[in-house]
């Protein structure tokens, strides 16, 4: 996951609490997060890096929208980034 970029990392995480989220909702929740407007034009590409990375996995729902969902991949990397977290975090 070192190789990921914070909003890459933000991304995995909200993929990660939702159940299959589509784009929109993976937008609402980082646009809560954020406090402003995430554009399509960054969304959009870093899902698919996270794609193409083989962290998240995208499905088809129907012909306009896709979900996304973690690839046991993604989980470990999830797992082993709270791991060395909390080495230095105390939870």
């Amino acid at each position: 996951m070192y190789d990921l970029t914070g909003f890459q990392r933000d991304l995995l995480y909200v993929i990660a609490g939702l159940d299959e989220p589509h784009g929109l909702a993976i937008k609402d929740e980082l646009e809560d997060y954020y406090e402003k407007e995430i554009h399509h034009g960054r969304l959009y590409p870093n899902l698919d890096t996270l794609v193409e990375k083989g962290l998240v996995e995208k499905g088809q729902r129907d012909r306009r929208t896709n979900y996304y969902t973690l690839t046991r991949r993604g989980q470990r990397e999830i797992d082993a980034r709270q791991e060395w977290e909390s080495q230095y975090v105390d939870i």
